[in-house]
């Protein structure tokens, strides 16, 4: 089995900066006008969302305030619910969505080589970065995450926050950490394996003796760190920023030791979708940028900044290879089954929202 080695984020952004540069622009043949006329008759959007609800929530007000006659029917959960469902629906010839976004990038990859998936250019479709698209634009990448450290600053000193993943193995973090199910969720997979390739194969029996908790989301996770019943966490996404920004005790805090592990949140639009132009005029505007400048997440996009607050990625220690991790589903079957019969299974419900 490969080792997930971790690379410099500058080094590989370049190069996708400069593949970026010798494409051509993807113009859309439609104009917004246009497509807004189409997706008013259609007047509906059926999307499931995976990722914070509160986040797609509030996007999608702001795109219903902006395009009024359109509603969006939005159905939030977990990636590895809503790709067994739309597996159902067209196995049964009977597609009810018309857009999804789910961390799960492999199953773009299978739709489109199922010819499902609809090859739709965006605006601002030549400023994103190659290595987070579809060439095709079958699917893109709506928002760019990383996952840190995360602790309580009311129960843990500066000083006292570890620096590496090591440091969770300390006396006194036993029975105040809280982590997902590595094998539930395939970002945490992915982390539970650079951990393990650089640490060794006693580090996850060693951080059991800890007793951390277990949930399914990592709403749940960021929750146990602001209420106090965890002190910290080495497997924090943006939900931590979500709570901090309304006045909750976290912060996020990245090591020097261990990679910071970067994921993806792709979107896509299915072929026979029943409202396709409502599902093309969404994904354009979420896709804009003035709209992901202020989304308060990484973009995809080359012309967009960092969030305020946050580090340049390109400034960071990075495991980037996150899509080639996903590439083989009898690899994951084979690592998800490792961690389920250390861990146990997957007992608790956590948070969707």
């Amino acid at each position: 089995m490969a080792r997930l080695a971790p690379i410099r984020a500058a080094a590989l952004l370049a190069t996708a900066f400069t593949a970026a540069a010798l494409l051509a622009p993807a113009a859309e043949a439609q104009s917004e006008q246009e497509l807004y006329a189409k997706a008013k008759q259609e007047g509906t959007l059926i999307f499931f969302g995976s990722g914070q609800a509160e986040t797609n929530e509030r996007l999608i007000r702001e795109f219903e305030a902006k395009y009024p006659g359109i509603k969006v029917v939005y159905t939030g959960g977990f990636s590895n619910v809503f790709n067994q469902e739309v597996n159902k629906q067209l196995a049964a010839k009977d597609l009810k969505v018309d857009l999804i976004s789910l961390q799960t990038v492999q199953d773009f990859h299978e739709w489109k080589k199922r010819g499902v998936l609809l090859n739709f250019k965006h605006e601002g479709f030549d400023q994103i970065n190659p290595a987070y698209r579809d060439p095709d634009g079958a699917f893109t990448t709506i928002q760019v995450n990383y996952m840190s450290y995360g602790y309580n600053p009311k129960l843990l000193k500066p000083e006292d926050v570890p620096k590496s993943a090591l440091d969770f193995l300390k006396p006194q973090f036993k029975g105040r950490i809280t982590l997902t199910y590595p094998h539930d969720d395939d970002t945490t997979l992915f982390l539970f394996e650079l951990l393990s390739d650089k640490y060794g194969p006693t580090f996850v029996p060693d951080l059991l003796k800890q007793e951390p908790k277990f949930v399914q989301g990592h709403l749940g996770v960021s929750r146990s760190i602001a209420s106090g019943e965890s002190l910290a966490s080495f497997d924090v996404t943006s939900s931590a920023d979500n709570l901090k920004r309304a006045g909750q005790p976290i912060e996020r805090a990245f090591s020097q030791e261990d990679a910071t592990p970067i994921t993806t949140l792709t979107m896509g639009i299915f072929k026979d979708a029943p409202h396709v132009n409502a599902a093309k005029l969404y994904e354009n505007w979420l896709m804009s940028k003035d709209v992901q400048s202020r989304s308060q997440t990484y973009s995809a996009r080359t012309d967009v900044p960092p969030p305020a607050g946050l580090p340049d990625l390109k400034t960071l220690k990075v495991a980037f290879n996150y899509i080639e991790f996903l590439d083989s589903e009898e690899h994951l079957k084979v690592r998800r089954a490792k961690y389920e019969k250390l861990i146990g299974p997957v007992v608790a419900t956590g948070f969707a929202r």
